[in-house]
Order: structure tokens, then C-alpha cells, then sequence
């Protein structure tokens, strides 16, 4: 197959399964490609409504909304496709996947797509990529990498898991370098893109019930770095990660470049008292061996830091983001610019409301436990009104609640799925008190949350919505259940409405 240019797609069946924001992109693309039969499937009806009514996918196009997901696999293989183009919405563990296999009918996802069909600049070259994935932090370390990559004065959007289409942004030929986030389920179907450079940030288990196993996840996860071309980026604080590049098959001449929150090794880079230094790139490596470049201080995230202390996961996004950027070459300057530009995002330990001295903070991004076991370990001791529980993906919470007990003062469970929350602390921490909000009560979910645990507050404390879970029992994703829980904190006397 030829890369980059649309021409493996000449007159190519081609369906696209899911029709989300992504999905409708990718159809809209296709059209431009040469394809020549373009089908279109999503598990409901309202978004085959929507892609009818959008005005982005193709005349001609074959849409068919298909619940089931046996039958789904049968609708969309009978018609003979030559690339099926996947949602992360169907899971691996699917009889798509499977028949698909066994039939050897190519599955792609929209990053691969977009790889497939990125268009070429004036000189031919192609704008380079820089990949990363994680369990945690994947949204923040891209978008801190777009913000230093502007800073050195290049056209570098945040794509991927994140932002725009990426197979549109591709398509368009208009970005300098794209920064790319990328999560389990589209590495799932990623088969050719070949980075420049390549982190995972961390790994936890997630979304089991997806990959169907820890070991499953994982070795999506670890396809991020195959084909890198300049630097694998690791994490020295997370084992892990350092063996999948271990056993990542890269482009000759790559190099694995770690990164740590303490003192970096040679080929590494950390933090030496309140600066985050390079001793990987930028250097000969006679003098890497006595020196380090200095890249930036911690003040230069203080405004990340609810309560000035930078928590720190916060740093090891940063050095993630950084080592990325230097690996593309950015100047030291640029990469301290791009960290005092960034502004972190929605639902992510964002302070929504302050009252009787008490903090409201909105994490509802943190769908599993590791990313609750960041925003706790964050905080003081005994200082805590957790709100927490959701979807468990089938995970467990005895090690986050071990841990973490320390820094609960009470707990408030929602959810439909409480029961691996509720045994956990019951287990670890049966001296905190656990108040359920059950479904089905009067008045909503989240309302009743936030009254429960104002009521268990003191002055001094922080109310977290940390849920370590995900949100689709009860909300329709982890952004309306930060919203509902922002409005309930607002709302409570004393709050801004």
C-alpha cells in the first residue's frame, strides 16, 4: 500500500461504523478519495438521523442504523468492504472484530485513516506526527505539547482523541507538525502511522471490558511507539512503560529517552531542585554526561496548582511534553513559553465553587483509579469529601482506597455500579463514613451528591468528584456529569449561580 495520499482507497468499498462527530468526518473525507461505495452504520437511529441531516456525508452513501451487534457484523461484511473504518465505540472484544479477522477484511480506525490519507505539502513532504497515550493525562500532555509547539511559532493542533477530526485535519495539509493524542481503543486499529516521536505517559488498568484483559490494553497501548522515527518517550516512574519500548519495533536510529519527576539520568529528562532540565537532547553527550539544559521551573505551572503545590502528575505531564517537543527540535525557550500558556481544561481538577471555605473541584475526567489516586494524593490528609462511583469497567478500588484512606474525611457513592467502591472501603477504610445516593430518589443524581457532601464538609475541607469510574450509567458522558456536579456546587447557599 501507498501512504499519504488517498491513493490505496481508489476505488475502494469502504464502511465506516459509527457516526459520531469522528465518524461523519471520516465519511466526508472518503468522499474526496476516489472510494467507490461508501456505507455508513451506527448502533442508533438518531445518529443516522444526524448524518443524513448534517450535510457532511456524501450523496450516495449507504446509511442503515443496526443495534445488534452480531447482526451488525453481518451488515456491514455482507457488503464486501475492502477497509472497514471502526468507531473506539466497538469494542475488540466484538463480533466485528472477530468475523473481520477471519475473513481478512482490514480494520482501520480514523487515525489510521488519517495517516492514509494526510496530503502532502508543496515540497512533498508530509507534516510530521507526534504520538502519545496513557492511561492518565493524555489530554493535558498533548495539549501542554501544542501550546510549546506554537510558542515556537508552528501551526500544531491537538488531534486525535482530542479537538478536531483528525482524519480532517490531515486531510486539509495545513498543520506544521500534528500533536496527537491517542487512546487504547484507536491504537486498537492503528496499523502504518510511523511518528516522529512517541510517549505513553503511564498504565493502569482501564477499560478491561473493552480490550478484554489487562494484557490486551496493555499491548494496544504499546503500539504507540512501533515505527517511531526519533525518540520513544518513557516513563522511569513507571516501569511498564520503559519495557514496551523496550520491545517496540522502531525505526532504525530511535532512541528511548525516559523522563522522572526526580534527578534524570543521562539520556533523561527531570527535575533538579525547581527546574525541569534535558539531559537528552540538545547537548553532545559529553556534556549531557555533567550537564543539563533548563527548560523551565516549577513556578512556571503555579497556575495548575490549586493551593501552589504542583501536584505531581501535573510535572510528569509536562517532562512528557517537553521531551516530545525536543524531540522535534523546539528551543528551550519555546518549551517554558508553551508551559506558562496552558490553561488547563474542564473537568479536570477545576475549582467550580468555594463556600464557607470549603472547594468544590470538578474532576470528572478521572474515570478510572488512577486518575483518582492523582487528584487525591493531591490533597491533605482527612480533607476529603469524595464523591465517587459509575461504570467500574470492571476494575478494582482496593489498592486506590488503601492507599488514598488517609485523605478521606467521608465518601458520597453514586452510580449504578457501587458495589466494587463500596467493598473496597469497606474493606480499607471502614472508619470513613459512606453515605449511597440510589437511583431512583427524588431529585437528580448529582444534586443530591453535592447536598450530601456540603452537609459533611468543614471549612478547610475539598469536596473532590473524582469518580474513578465512567459516567455513561447516568450521564451521557464524563463532560455533563461535571457539568450537573459544577451547577449543583453553584447552586448550594452561598454558591454563584
Amino acid at each position: 500500500m501507498r501512504q499519504g495520499s488517498g491513493e490505496t482507497l481508489d476505488g475502494a468499498r469502504v464502511a465506516v461504523v459509527g457516526l459520531g462527530t469522528s465518524g461523519r468526518a471520516a465519511l466526508e473525507v472518503l468522499g474526496t478519495t476516489g472510494a467507490t461505495a461508501l456505507a455508513g452504520y451506527d448502533a442508533a437511529e438518531a445518529a443516522v438521523d444526524a448524518a443524513r441531516e448534517g450535510g457532511e456525508v456524501p450523496s450516495g452513501t449507504a446509511l442503515a442504523a443496526v443495534a445488534d451487534p452480531g447482526e451488525l457484523a453481518d451488515r456491514v461484511l455482507g457488503g464486501s468492504p475492502d477497509v472497514v473504518v471502526v468507531s473506539p465505540g466497538v469494542p475488540a472484544t466484538s463480533p466485528l472484530h472477530a468475523r473481520a479477522a477471519a475473513a481478512g477484511v482490514t480494520l482501520w480506525s480514523e487515525v489510521e485513516l488519517a495517516w492514509q490519507v494526510q496530503a502532502r505539502r508543496p515540497d512533498g513532504t508530509r507534516a510530521p506526527w507526534l504520538t502519545l497515550t496513557g492511561t492518565n493525562g493524555k489530554t493535558t500532555t498533548v495539549a501542554m505539547l501544542s501550546a510549546m509547539l506554537t510558542a515556537a511559532g508552528e501551526h500544531a493542533p491537538a488531534v486525535g482523541n482530542v479537538g478536531t477530526p483528525i482524519v480532517r485535519v490531515a486531510a486539509g495539509g495545513e498543520a506544521d507538525v500534528l500533536a496527537v493524542e491517542l487512546s487504547s481503543f484507536q491504537l486498537h486499529a492503528t496499523l502504518s502511522v510511523s511518528p516522529e516521536a512517541s510517549a505513553c505517559l503511564n498504565i493502569a488498568p482501564d477499560h478491561l471490558d473493552w480490550h478484554g484483559s489487562f494484557e490486551a490494553y496493555r499491548a494496544d497501548k504499546a503500539r504507540v511507539y512501533d515505527r517511531t522515527r526519533t525518540a520513544c518517550v518513557y516513563n522511569e516512574d513507571a516501569p511498564l512503560t520503559r519495557a514496551m519500548v523496550e520491545q517496540a519495533d522502531v525505526v532504525e536510529g530511535c532512541r528511548a529517552v525516559g523522563t522522572t519527576t526526580g534527578t534524570p539520568a543521562v539520556g533523561q529528562l527531570g527535575i533538579v531542585e525547581e527546574y525541569l532540565v534535558d539531559r537528552a537532547f540538545g547537548q553532545s553527550l559529553a556534556q549531557r554526561r555533567t550537564t543539563a539544559v533548563e527548560l523551565a521551573t516549577t513556578a512556571d505551572l503555579t497556575h495548575l496548582a490549586p493551593g501552589g503545590q504542583v501536584p505531581g502528575h501535573v510535572l510528569a505531564n509536562a517532562l512528557a511534553a517537553a521531551a516530545l517537543a525536543r524531540a522535534h527540535g523546539v528551543d528551550p525557550r519555546h518549551v517554558r513559553q508553551g508551559l506558562r500558556d496552558y490553561r488547563s481544561g474542564t473537568h479536570r481538577i477545576e475549582v467550580v465553587a468555594e463556600i464557607d471555605g470549603v472547594a468544590y473541584v470538578n474532576d470528572s475526567k478521572a474515570t478510572n483509579a488512577h486518575a483518582a489516586a492523582a487528584s487525591l494524593g493531591a490533597l491533605a490528609p482527612g480533607t476529603v469529601v469524595w464523591i465517587a462511583g459509575g461504570l467500574a469497567k470492571g476494575a478494582d478500588f482496593d489498592d486506590l482506597v488503601e492507599a488514598h484512606r488517609d485523605r478521606l474525611r467521608a465518601v458520597v457513592l453514586i452510580g449504578v455500579d457501587r458495589e466494587p467502591l463500596r467493598g473496597a472501603l469497606a474493606r480499607h477504610a471502614a472508619d470513613v463514613p459512606v453515605l449511597e445516593v440510589v437511583p431512583g430518589e427524588d431529585g437528580p443524581v448529582m444534586t443530591r451528591a453535592v447536598a450530601e457532601a456540603a452537609r459533611l464538609a468543614r471549612p478547610g475541607d475539598t469536596v473532590l468528584m473524582a469518580p474513578a469510574s465512567a459516567s455513561m450509567d447516568q450521564f451521557r458522558d464524563y463532560a455533563e456529569r461535571g457539568e450537573a456536579f459544577a451547577r449543583a456546587a453553584r447552586a448550594l447557599p452561598g454558591g454563584t449561580r
